[in-house]
């Protein structure tokens, strides 16, 4: 069992001299299709209905965020939203963020660098002040998220989000979705989904990326009249946690009986979701090249024994990364306090990073880091690429990762929103609380011997390599001996050693991080080339003058 996929050639860790200035990130591929028309525009764009609920909203300062494979296209929506929102009458309505945020697809906020004047606009019911349009020129993380902070940089009443969307829950602005339908041939796939399903009997679920999704009622309609009795069509809803990630599902209903038809190839995180909750998946790509369309049979075991080979490994780990890769999805503070407290509770030291969007360079500035666990929406989150130094996973799979090896067992289910961390630290809390009621007497006795207590814990193992690993768990140990704490504010600024062991403390606290950086970098900043010079050193004076001609020395020659 492998960990990941083997390098043919050392990772680019640092950007060549000839691209200094160039961003590293990679390009997604943008398609060369046609120039949209008008027509063509309005409707994919839907004009009419957003700029009617931007209208209805009362909203006066609105960000329109694109992915970037629509970036071409904002100039001219920018330009139809406004001929549309002039052409509107104004409406006194207040903004209610109480019953519409919950209920409709009215969630989002991103950034821009187009903006719109100040004036005023004459409808048939009045007055209105002019809405002011912003274009998101980029995103601070994934184009499937809504960049709220992007959104705040310009004081932004909504966002609009434009594209496919993970549809994680926001925590400050409205949005309003626009999925941007693409055209889709339904003939074709009733053919494929025949061919597929010959039994007219068969249990389906009918699911189609967010770009897709307004053509699953006419397909449904057709195979009714096809003849097929059990199809299951659920609409989208924002909650990543249900059964099946943002559809509606009914709690009674059991998917292992049912397989599951989706339209248009489905982010990695979902089919391996999906792996483990339905009888069997058929993927129907809309970018098939073929007169016979046929839907296909993903494989997973391949991807969930590697990820599952990534958390063994990292069972040894004794520093871990939390890596922030959203700031705007609900929930994702606490998770990071749940997340610390795991790994706390695991004997282990964890240290947090806001980087914006990953990349292979970013992570490899932290070489003490022995792994990385992500926390982003439920589709950023799992990140695959064997150009990364360390391991990155999920927090569901960090919760595997800390158990022992007695008692991780994994059945092959995954998920990859926020609700596998809290059964974890909730679990881990239930069993703590146990333990120190039925056996308070021997906790006492563990911490008045904790010492001999690490002694005396059974021998880690790495199973990969078979290697013993002696520092796992270094927050395991006794942080400092009585008298080597004080209370001064002079000791509390500078790195101390510790009484036993070797680990550096930073004020009284054991801190992997200062070690590794005391022992183990061999740069540790300006100044440290210099720090083992000897201090009576002839003074020189050095150059002087522009830098059209340097002068050495008083009265010296021109360089």
């Amino acid at each position: 069992m492998t960990d990941s996929i083997p390098l043919t050639a050392p990772p680019v860790l640092s950007t060549p001299e000839t691209h200094i200035f160039e961003d590293p990130t990679p390009v997604p591929v943008v398609q060369n299709t046609p120039r949209l028309t008008n027509e063509e525009l309005w409707e994919i764009y839907e004009i009419a209905r957003t700029a009617g609920e931007l209208r209805h909203g009362g909203y006066k300062r609105v960000a329109l965020q694109f992915p970037d494979g629509m970036l071409r296209d904002a100039p001219r929506v920018f330009e139809a939203l406004e001929e549309e929102l002039k052409r509107l009458p104004g409406r006194a309505v207040e903004v209610k963020q109480t019953d519409d945020l919950a209920t409709s697809f009215n969630h989002l906020s991103t950034t821009s660098f187009s903006e719109q004047g100040n004036g005023t606009v004459k409808g048939e019911e009045g007055t209105a002040e002019r809405v002011r349009l912003y274009i998101l020129a980029d995103t601070s993380y994934g184009s499937c998220c809504v960049d709220e902070i992007a959104a705040e940089h310009v004081d932004a009443d909504v966002v609009v989000h434009y594209g496919r969307s993970c549809l994680s829950p926001t925590a400050r602005l409205p949005v309003i979705y626009v999925f941007t339908t693409r055209p889709l041939e339904i003939p074709e796939v009733i053919q494929a989904f025949e061919a597929t399903f010959p039994s007219k009997e068969e249990k389906v679920v009918l699911v189609a990326d967010i770009t897709y999704n307004t053509h699953l009622p006419t397909l449904h309609t057709s195979l009714l009249a096809a003849g097929y009795t059990n199809l299951l069509t659920p609409p989208i809803i924002h909650d990543p946690s249900s059964q099946i990630p943002n559809r509606a599902v009914e709690a009674s209903i059991d998917l292992k009986e049912y397989s599951l038809f989706h339209i248009s190839d489905p982010p990695q995180a979902l089919l391996l979701t999906l792996s483990s909750r339905v009888k069997e998946m058929f993927i129907y790509p809309t970018t098939h090249t073929t007169s016979n369309p046929s839907a296909l049979k993903p494989n997973t075991t391949s991807t969930l024994r590697r990820r599952y080979a990534l958390l063994t490994q990292l069972s040894t780990c004794a520093i871990f990364g939390i890596l922030i890769n959203t700031l705007s999805v609900t929930n994702y503070l606490p998770t990071i306090t749940a997340l610390r407290a795991l790994i706390s509770a695991s004997g282990k030291k964890s240290y947090t990073f806001v980087v914006g969007k990953v990349n292979a360079a970013k992570i490899a500035n932290f070489s003490e880091i022995g792994g990385w666990v992500v926390v982003g929406c439920w589709e950023s989150s799992l990140i695959e690429s064997a150009e990364f130094y360390r391991p990155i996973i999920t927090p569901f799979e960090l919760g595997l990762a800390l158990k022992g090896d007695a008692e991780r067992v994994w059945d092959g289910r995954w998920r990859g929103d926020f609700g596998g961390v809290e059964e974890v630290v909730s679990a881990a809390k239930e069993a703590d609380v146990e333990g120190k009621g039925e056996n308070g007497e021997a906790e006492m006795a563990r911490d008045e011997n904790e010492d001999s207590e690490e002694e005396s814990a059974p021998p880690e193992f790495d199973l990969r390599t078979g290697r013993y690993v002696s520092h796992s768990r270094p927050m395991r140990t006794t942080l400092a001996s009585p008298g080597s704490q004080t209370s001064s504010t002079e000791a509390s600024k500078v790195l101390t050693r510790r009484a036993k062991g070797d680990l550096v403390t930073v004020n009284g606290t054991v801190s992997p991080g200062a070690e590794y950086l005391r022992n183990q970098r061999t740069w540790q900043g300006l100044g440290s080339d210099f720090a083992e010079t000897e201090a009576s050193q002839d003074i020189e004076e050095g150059r002087s003058g522009v830098a059209r001609g340097y002068t050495v020395g008083e009265g010296g020659e021109r360089t």
